[in-house]
């Protein structure tokens, strides 16, 4: 297979996919995986949150500490609001990574990049853009979401609900506390998401090279199997990077928004390897999920 061949089949352009099965089958993906994976935000939240007097101080006493006063529901609070929120988030979201990056893989090719070099730019633009896009919906469900799922924890107030939070929010700072953080988290997820699509496209197209499937070579088409091993590995790679840039302001961004005054507390060595462990994960499922569907939608 020639490379524009191989890059035909890992990249899937906008033009090709089926839309009406990208929107509903993408939003059952995410919706089932969103359920597996939402444990490790309550639990990634409850640690960004911890006080000097906090008890639960690690993953693991977290966890013991939900599950003896809530129990298994207890790992799932603010999740009706989440899902609510994350459907539509995730259409912009992926809307506008899908037609960004094929406008700016147009634009680009006039200055004769090379191929991972390329990538990098179309998929970093793409993914910056996406971003911005959908965090006028995502900051104010994650406003919500995060108090609910830190209420009752180290003294935090409990709610009846998502829409409990939103009227307290309203009544106590009307339509701007919705938004509260919203520049932590385009600083936040903007740069990370630009970094991390940049990451996942040129270093897919490092591996493919490895593997001797490189610009000048021809061969057998790829395995779904071994399409799938490439992208998960850039997904890692991805991960690893990006969660340095993440983290720190991911979790200044949280007390903003749980708190009405901003603490500071120095986590743990563990909590921060644990934060950014979470973080590779949730990163590296957006690659797997995004593949696994994708590759089934070209018209």
């Amino acid at each position: 297979m020639a490379a524009s061949s191989l890059g035909q089949t890992t990249e899937i352009n906008w033009d090709k996919l089926d839309k009406t099965k990208f929107y509903v089958v993408g939003a059952g993906i995410f919706t089932g995986v969103t359920v597996g994976l939402y444990p490790m935000s309550v639990i990634k939240t409850r640690l960004q949150v911890a006080t000097k007097d906090t008890v639960e101080k690690s993953a693991s006493s977290v966890i013991r500490g939900i599950l003896k006063t809530d129990g298994v529901p207890g790992l799932y609070r603010g999740f009706g609001t989440v899902i609510t929120g994350a459907i539509p988030t995730r259409i912009i979201f992926l809307t506008a990574l899908e037609t960004t990056k094929a406008a700016a893989f147009k634009m680009l090719e006039p200055f004769k990049f090379s191929e991972p070099s390329q990538a990098a730019l179309a998929n970093g633009i793409a993914g910056m853009s996406a971003s911005l896009c959908s965090q006028a919906i995502f900051v104010p469900i994650d406003v919500i979401s995060q108090k609910l799922m830190v209420q009752g924890y180290s003294g935090h107030e409990k709610y009846n609900g998502g829409l409990d939070v939103a009227r307290k929010i309203i009544r106590t700072d009307g339509i701007r506390g919705f938004y509260r953080g919203f520049g932590l988290s385009v600083m936040t997820y903007s740069p990370s998401s630009a970094v991390w699509w940049a990451s996942y496209g040129s270093s897919q197209r490092i591996i493919w090279r490895l593997l001797g499937q490189g610009t000048d070579r021809e061969g057998a088409a790829p395995s779904e199997s071994t399409i799938m091993l490439v992208q998960a590995t850039g997904g890692i790679i991805s991960g690893a990077t990006a969660s340095c840039i993440t983290t720190p302001l991911d979790t200044i961004k949280t007390r903003l928004q749980v708190f009405y005054l901003l603490e500071v507390e120095t986590l743990s060595c563990f909590s921060v390897f644990f934060l950014l462990l979470l973080h590779h994960v949730l990163r590296l499922h957006t690659s797997c999920k995004t593949s696994a569907y994708l590759t089934f939608l070209e018209e």
